[in-house]
């Protein structure tokens, strides 16, 4: 009894954390209907959308309570939403289960689950989950893969078992080029990446989430998705929402770019129009 009632607190402490925070420190804009909004328009213009994308900046405190907020709306009003995050890899995925079923600790969890160091940012979103007997599905590939590819490009994920390759995007993954290629020289500070791995990892990981959110959505095709990654995946549709497409061209996608911004008091969103469906800019002092 004493537990249930933590869990049904955890699901309604982000709202009450939330709504002390209030709109000050964040702004909605709707892209295609071009006005500001609220959450709940936002979740309620989700009827016809099958995976809501959230693509944050990780050390965005606004950010956090503002993706699990939106996560406690779509459970309430699209029963069943699942969670895809690229906080976890898929190899983990036995662990998600078992602390969702209650059958390990917190403590085992974080540990054997390989939780990022600021967990405590996402722990909400999962105890929302645990709560409302919904899933979390782990999306990133783990590290070693990721490593490999670093250090001898994609090809080097051909020379693993099967039994590893069950943990990958079907092989191969598709490298991407073009508009996202020429984002990624610009995050490197315009260098030429040449034949360099580091690119290939990005687009690794992009695929690997991309892979969990459509196996899941073949699997669950009357459920919702909420995928949460760094906004650098799926800005501007590119990355894993290029990628997703790929996979599951059929599923109707609509993201989100969450950042701290410098013309908070006043957005020039025109500026930020090509980014997502809906930009959310939030005050910078607050945000970090």
């Amino acid at each position: 009894m004493k537990y249930t009632l933590l869990l049904i607190i955890s699901f309604f402490l982000p709202a009450i954390v939330f709504a002390q925070a209030q709109e000050q420190t964040y702004k909605i804009y709707d892209v295609k209907n071009k006005k500001i909004t609220t959450l709940d328009e936002l979740v309620k213009n989700l009827n016809n959308i099958n995976v809501l994308v959230f693509g944050e900046e990780h050390n965005d405190s606004i950010g956090h309570l503002l993706e699990a907020e939106i996560f406690r709306k779509m459970t309430l009003s699209y029963p069943g939403t699942a969670l895809t995050m690229e906080m976890f890899a898929t190899d983990v995925q036995p662990v998600i289960n078992e602390y969702l079923s209650s059958l390990i600790s917190e403590k085992n969890f974080i540990k054997e689950a390989r939780a990022w160091n600021n967990y405590k940012d996402y722990k909400p979103l999962v105890e929302a989950a645990k709560l409302n007997k919904t899933d979390v599905i782990g999306g990133n590939v783990a590290t070693r893969y990721s490593n490999a590819v670093t250090y001898s490009g994609l090809q080097k994920l051909n020379e693993f078992s099967a039994a590893s390759k069950l943990f990958l995007p079907p092989l191969p993954v598709d490298t991407a080029a073009g508009r996202y290629y020429e984002k990624f020289k610009e995050s490197m500070g315009g260098h030429d990446m040449g034949t360099m791995k580091i690119f290939q990892t990005q687009n690794l990981w992009d695929a690997s989430m991309a892979w969990a959110i459509a196996k899941y959505a073949k699997t669950n095709p009357k459920r919702k998705i909420l995928q949460v990654n760094g906004r650098f995946h799926s800005d501007e549709k590119i990355g894993t929402v290029a990628q997703l497409k790929k996979y599951a061209a059929k599923l109707n996608v609509a993201n989100i770019s969450c950042f701290a911004a410098t013309d908070f008091a006043d957005p020039q969103w025109n500026n930020y129009l090509s980014l997502g469906d809906y930009i959310i800019v939030t005050e910078p002092v607050a945000a970090k």
